[in-house]
């Protein structure tokens, strides 16, 4: 994912979790709020420490990058998302997390049509 679709200070994330709504299944919340006239969707992940050690940690942010890359044409472009991963998505491989974040994003009615 290239780095301009990339929420990464502190100030975003927090503006997003001020503003945005959210929804969450089991293994996934998704925070996200529209930004009018975005050429480009951005993303922010965010996976706790409790969540593991530094390698799942990372594994579960590489997964929910790749997912977004591939859904990155189906999905609205005029929002900010905050993804952040729950205790059970540890376990999860990258099918998996792919599952859960397009359910969260359906449900949401974040696709295009």
């Amino acid at each position: 994912m290239k780095k301009e679709y990339r929420i990464k200070k502190n100030e975003e994330f927090q503006q997003i979790f001020k503003r945005g709504k959210s929804f969450a299944n089991r293994q996934l919340v998704i925070y996200y709020v529209k930004k009018p006239g975005q050429l480009h969707f951005r993303v922010g992940l965010s996976v706790g420490k409790k969540i593991g050690n530094a390698v799942t940690r990372n594994r579960i942010k590489r997964y929910l990058r790749t997912s977004f890359q591939e859904l990155e044409d189906e999905v609205k472009h005029e929002y900010d998302y905050v993804v952040i991963a729950r205790q059970p998505a540890k376990v999860m491989n990258g099918k998996e997390i792919k599952k859960s974040l397009v359910h969260l994003i359906h449900k949401e009615q974040l696709f295009k049509k």
